[in-house]
């Protein structure tokens, strides 16, 4: 449910708020990522990581895109195995 103050921000307020708890979001979700380089708890090779690294990049410059085309929508899913 909107409150007042989120019903009457302008479009800028809006995109500062949402940009400010996504991309917090995103850096909480690397942060987890970078939990799995505990080898001492996970198995994982060389390749893992160039696949998962490269995939990350993809997606990056994907969401960038997005920005400079104006917001034209695209999504993939990843996957290691496959």
């Amino acid at each position: 449910m909107l409150n007042n103050s989120t019903k009457n921000e302008t479009k800028r307020e809006k995109f500062e708020r949402l940009a400010e708890q996504r991309v917090n979001l995103i850096f909480d979700q690397f942060r987890k990522l970078g939990n799995l380089s505990n080898s001492k708890n996970y198995d994982y090779n060389e390749e893992d990581v160039k696949k998962i690294f490269s995939e990350l990049n993809k997606a990056f410059k994907r969401a960038k895109n997005l920005f400079l085309e104006n917001g034209k929508k695209e999504t993939k899913r990843f996957k290691l195995r496959g």
